[in-house]
């Protein structure tokens, strides 16, 4: 069942066909099975480390969650009414009154596993949680570490060349670091294996 079209226009079949040939499609699921989904990305690599209070408390057993981004026109969804959507109520600053996140956190209303991230501020982009992902993702050249404000005291931040740092988020896109380490999907490739980022099958982080 395709849940795009409850959140986002419908989207022009030409431009479909050409992010399912300049992708990577991923599939994922809850762990009951309740929920199964598939999206294509020309962002897979899971490189993003987030230390918010609400990522912790919702998705992070280590204190920190996964967010990858995909093409929200791609997204599949099987077993949709099983879908719950949680938003979160953010501090208030200034002494006024706490407001309510726009982003929508999709988890499954059986076992509670978070899958996704959908914000209507970015309609046509959705950020799945690299937890959610069954397809084998490519291992990032590196790490970055964001919101570590927010990060609690116990968790173990890691330092290192490999391992950048922000206390909030960083100006830098999803998207726009794949292409700065050249790892942005413009083309259909195949791996002999079938597998991996440049497998041929059919940015920004929103809060």
């Amino acid at each position: 069942m395709r849940i795009a079209a409850l959140i986002q226009p419908p989207h022009d079949a030409r431009r479909h066909a050409q992010l399912v040939e300049a992708t990577m499609q991923l599939d994922g699921s809850c762990h009951c099975g309740a929920v199964r989904f598939s999206l294509n990305s020309r962002t897979p690599y899971p490189y993003q480390l987030c230390y918010c209070s609400i990522c912790r408390k919702t998705a992070g057993g280590g204190g920190y969650a996964i967010n990858i981004m995909g093409e929200a026109a791609t997204l599949e969804v099987k077993g949709r009414r099983h879908l719950k959507v949680y938003r979160a109520r953010l501090g208030a600053t200034g002494g006024g009154r706490r407001s309510l996140s726009s982003a929508r956190r999709h988890f499954c209303g059986h076992c509670g596993s978070a899958l996704w991230v959908w914000d209507p501020s970015w309609p046509e982009l959705v950020h799945p949680f690299a937890s959610a992902i069954d397809t084998p993702l490519p291992k990032a050249p590196e790490r970055v570490h964001l919101m570590l404000g927010s990060a609690a005291s116990w968790v173990p931040i890691p330092t290192g060349r490999k391992e950048t740092r922000f206390e909030d988020y960083p100006e830098q896109s999803i998207e726009d670091w794949h292409k700065t380490h050249e790892l942005f999907e413009t083309e259909a490739k195949t791996r002999p294996n079938g597998s991996g980022p440049d497998a041929r099958r059919p940015s920004r982080r929103s809060r």
